[in-house]
C-alpha cells in the first residue's frame, strides 16, 4: 500500500484515508472494540506527537501498542520501567572496547532501547524522576547525548507510555511539566459485556490473528508532512487558544468554576496539539480543513493532563474531564 512520492495532495488524502481503514482493518483482528482509542493513537503518530495511556490491568494496553507496531513496518522497542531503571538503560551506555590492531583501548556506544520508531515506555510511573527525564528529553529533542556526544533519533519517534490509575504505592507520579509532554492523556474503560465475551472467545481459542503490515517509514513521514501542510481558518485557531485561555484561573476570560476549581490552566502546547489533533482528524474523514467540531472532538485528550484541580474541586469530588466537559459546555 505504498504512495508514490509525487503524488497531489488531494490524492494524499484519499490514501491516507484508505490507509488508515486497512490499518484499523488490521488493528481489530487482534483488538476488540477500543475503537475512539484506536483513532486517537493514530492521530497522534500523524501529528508527531507522543501518548499517555492510562487504564487498569487487563485492558490490553500493551497489547494494543504492539499491534499498532506490527501494522506499521517500523522498528519497536519495549522498555519495562521498574524503581531499579537507570537512564543509560534507556538511552544507551559507553563501553570499553579492545582493538585488537593497535592493542589500545577505545570507548564505544552501544544504543539503548529509545532508539527506535515505536517506543512503549510500560509504566512509566513506576521509575525515578531521573530516569523518566532522560526518557522525556529524548521525547522532546528526539535526541540522546551520552558522553559529550549527540546522537539523533531517526524519524519518525513516537512514544507510548502507559500507567495504572490503581496501584499508587511505589510509584513517582508524572510532574505536570512532563505530563505536558505527551500531546494525548488517553483513559482506557472497561469493555462492554459483548466485547468482553468477544474477548474471551478470542484469547481462549487456538487461533492467534497475525495483523499485516500496511503503512511503512516513507509513507508515515510524508503523511505526517501532509498534516502540516493543512490550512486552518482564523476562526478555528481562535476558538482553540480561546479554550485553552479560558482553563486559566487568573485570565480575565476564565468562568467562574475555573477560577474555584484549578489551581493551573493548561499552557501554549495545548494550543498547538488542540490545532493538531484537528488537523489530522479532518483529513483522516476526507476533509481538507479542520472545523471546530474537530477541535472540539481533542479538547479531552488535550487538556485533561493540562489542567491542575485544587482541594476545592477534590472536596467537591469534581474530575478533570467533568471541569473539560464543563468547559465545552459553556464555551
Amino acid at each position: 500500500m505504498a504512495t508514490e512520492d509525487n503524488m497531489n495532495e488531494v490524492e494524499a488524502v484519499r490514501s491516507l484515508k484508505a490507509n488508515v481503514d486497512a490499518m484499523k482493518k488490521e488493528i481489530g483482528k487482534v483488538i476488540v472494540g477500543q475503537e475512539e482509542i484506536v483513532d486517537h493513537l493514530l492521530i497522534c503518530l500523524l501529528a508527531r506527537g507522543h501518548c499517555l495511556l492510562v487504564g487498569v490491568p487487563g485492558l490490553a494496553k500493551t497489547l494494543l501498542i504492539k499491534t499498532l507496531a506490527e501494522v506499521l513496518d517500523l522498528q519497536f522497542s519495549r522498555i519495562q520501567f521498574t524503581p531499579d531503571l537507570m537512564p543509560s538503560d534507556i538511552t544507551g551506555t559507553e563501553i570499553i572496547e579492545d582493538d585488537r590492531a593497535t592493542g589500545s583501548k577505545t570507548f564505544k556506544f552501544i544504543k539503548g532501547p529509545v532508539f527506535a520508531n515505536i517506543l512503549l515506555a510500560d509504566e512509566i510511573n513506576r521509575t525515578p524522576p531521573k530516569t523518566q527525564a532522560a526518557l522525556l528529553e529524548a521525547m522532546q529533542e528526539h535526541r540522546v547525548t551520552a558522553a559529550g556526544r549527540t546522537y539523533v533519533l531517526e524519524a519518525p519517534f513516537f512514544t507510548l507510555a502507559t500507567q495504572n490509575p490503581i496501584e499508587q504505592e511505589g510509584t513517582y507520579p508524572l510532574p505536570e511539566a512532563q505530563l505536558d509532554r505527551f500531546m494525548f492523556n488517553l483513559w482506557l474503560e472497561y469493555p462492554s459485556e459483548k466485547e468482553e465475551i468477544e474477548i474471551v472467545k478470542s484469547t481462549t481459542s487456538m487461533y492467534s490473528p497475525k495483523p499485516s503490515h500496511v503503512l511503512g517509514k516513507k509513507e508515515i513521514l510524508l503523511y505526517q508532512d501532509l498534516v502540516r501542510k493543512v490550512p486552518v481558518a482564523d476562526n478555528v485557531i481562535a476558538y482553540a487558544v480561546n479554550l485553552v485561555t479560558r482553563t486559566r484561573p487568573k485570565s480575565p476570560a476564565a468562568p467562574q468554576f475555573i477560577r474555584d476549581w484549578l489551581s493551573w490552566g493548561a499552557g501554549p502546547r495545548a494550543s498547538q496539539y488542540l490545532i493538531l489533533g484537528a488537523k489530522t482528524r479532518a483529513i483522516l474523514d476526507g476533509r481538507f480543513s479542520p472545523d471546530i467540531e474537530d477541535v472540539r472532538k481533542v479538547v479531552g485528550p488535550v487538556l485533561r493532563h493540562r489542567i491542575v484541580p485544587n482541594f476545592n474541586a477534590e472536596a467537591d469530588g469534581v474530575t478533570t474531564m467533568q471541569i473539560v466537559e464543563k468547559l465545552l459546555t459553556a464555551n
